[in-house]
């Protein structure tokens, strides 16, 4: 464990950190990952910005700047520590749709030195009690909207207050102190958020970032990348409560003094129009969103549009050449995890090779390894390992053993590493499928399906079988009014994969399990087959 001093008054969060003993190696080797023994992120991003430069718009077309932003920040800041009684390492629940003001709470939380515990507007009851347990959550800040589910938790000694409301207790109408707010003199290893999984696999785990790491996954992935401009707009469907919406709409576009759009709802439906309307230059969603936005694309001026970035799930070659054939434009495709904060494993402009994630990002390792640890030769598929300047510190979970082996983040992905130095997707570990002594990777089998042009979306699991050990199991999406006819899909199957590959059962479904953030819930197809 680091010897710096904290700043938090509370040390709930330091104090649950995994044993030294567990942490991943961590890997500084650029220069720019050099950070100061002392750091406030939320100061780092609010600084060095002119003042008068766009920071954030939304859809009704409102735009704050930095310096506006920044007043608002000190406000929030003010209020925390002086009226609500915040000290630093206190965690602060956030919630709501995504807005200026979500944003601005966030970085306020930072700024005062507390932990930002940022949730899903979408989350149930049941599902914000277990996240303040875990976290100890002593405040939330939320949107008047979203706050029925949060009162309905009803947990212990959680204050709760409202912002966007017109009462007299409304986060935004309670008087303030005036003036700058001195940002809280944080180490630059003191906890600054506790992301929690999304709940792919079951009960979330909490993982602790540092201030340093808000800053490290800009300046790797976002400097190196993708390349940001000042003028850039970004915008995207991830909300805050996901590491992947907190970085491309929050921490890259305020690192590289640019702007983003937030949109409170961003389908692919609310997404063609926003971004034509408000000249989007930077795209971040799914894989699943470019497929469905590839069917609405006429009508729509794109032609502000130069990076597209998408993660969250397996982006598969014939989404990326549909794109681009479509909009001339080649999607970065990447890999992250809320582990490891944001993006490790991408590649850009010619770099890309459609079919694979790409290379190490800069400041980051990567290596394909077996269930020992060993290296495995190029070509072989093996367990996917990567360290850098951000590593997986699970809250007070005994998890922590598996996802961090030897020094290195073991992330559950099945990879290979290509002669030439490209990791390719297989499956995620859980997810290959073992049937008749065969390995089928759903994945694969989910790419061929999304071929089929009346494929709207395909998972592909596998279920225990007396004879084979597992039989691969298909849940298909197709678009309205198409056939649900399942001998068609297999003869288009069998013309595109090895017979061993098709999967023996097919099942239509109107919707598959997914989580708020959007990734596919496979373990529900699993346990509760074609219940959804």
């Amino acid at each position: 464990m680091n010897s710096r001093v904290t700043a938090h008054v509370d040390t709930f969060a330091r104090d649950r950190l995994p044993p030294p003993d567990q942490w991943p190696e961590l890997v500084f080797d650029l220069p720019e990952l050099r950070y100061p023994d002392r750091l406030n992120a939320a100061a780092e991003l609010l600084g060095g910005t002119d003042p008068g430069r766009p920071v954030f718009h939304t859809a009704a077309g409102e735009t704050w700047t930095y310096g506006e932003l920044s007043a608002r920040v000190d406000r929030v800041a003010h209020l925390l520590t002086s009226v609500l009684g915040v000290v630093p390492g206190n965690r602060v629940l956030l919630r709501g749709p995504t807005t200026p003001w979500l944003a601005a709470c966030w970085l306020a939380v930072l700024k005062a030195g507390a932990v930002a515990v940022t949730v899903l507007a979408q989350q149930r009851p049941y599902e914000l009690v277990t996240v303040c347990e875990l976290a100890r959550v002593t405040h939330a800040l939320c949107d008047i909207r979203s706050v029925d589910d949060l009162v309905k938790a009803e947990v212990p000694g959680l204050r709760i207050t409202t912002y966007g409301g017109d009462g007299p207790e409304d986060l935004l109408r309670l008087p303030a102190p005036d003036g700058p707010f001195p940002a809280v003199d944080t180490a630059a290893d003191d906890v600054a958020l506790i992301a929690f999984t999304s709940g792919t696999t079951g009960r979330p785990k909490g993982c602790a970032h540092f201030h340093r790491d808000v800053l490290a996954v800009a300046d790797t992935f976002s400097r190196h990348v993708l390349r940001p401009r000042a003028d850039d707009v970004f915008a995207g469907s991830p909300p805050l409560g996901f590491t992947f919406g907190l970085g491309g709409l929050v921490v890259f576009p305020m690192r590289a003094g640019a702007s983003a759009l937030l949109l409170e709802q961003a389908g692919p439906k609310q997404l063609l129009p926003a971004l034509a309307e408000h000249r989007v230059s930077v795209l971040f969603t799914a894989p699943t969103a470019y497929r469905a936005m590839l069917g609405e694309l006429d009508g729509h001026d794109l032609s502000a549009l130069r990076r597209c970035v998408s993660a969250g799930e397996n982006l598969p070659a014939a989404t990326w050449r549909a794109w681009h054939e479509r909009t001339g434009l080649r999607i970065i495709n990447g890999i992250g995890a809320t582990e490891l904060l944001h993006i490790f494993i991408s590649a850009a402009d010619d770099a890309i090779r459609p079919g694979t994630t790409g290379v190490p990002v800069p400041g980051w390792h990567a290596r394909v390894q077996d269930a020992d640890g060993e290296p495995v030769p190029d070509g072989e598929q093996g367990l996917l390992a990567v360290r850098g300047p951000v590593g997986c510190r699970y809250l007070a979970d005994e998890r922590q053993r598996e996802y961090v082996r030897g020094g290195w983040n073991v992330t559950g992905d099945t990879y290979v590493r290509e002669p030439d130095g490209y990791f390719r997707y297989v499956a995620r570990a859980d997810d290959m499928i073992i049937s008749a002594g065969y390995n089928i990777a759903g994945p694969e089998v989910e790419d061929a399906l999304l071929r089929h042009p009346e494929v709207l979306e395909a998972a592909v699991v596998g279920r225990p079988d007396e004879a084979r050990g597992q039989v691969a199991v298909a849940y298909v999406v197709v678009a309205a009014g198409a056939d649900r006819d399942g001998e068609a899909l297999r003869a288009f199957l069998r013309s595109e994969l090895a017979p061993y590959k098709c999967p023996r059962e097919i099942v239509f479904l109107d919707a598959l399990p997914r989580t708020a953030t959007g990734k596919l819930q496979r373990f529900r197809l699993r346990t509760t087959g074609d219940q959804h």
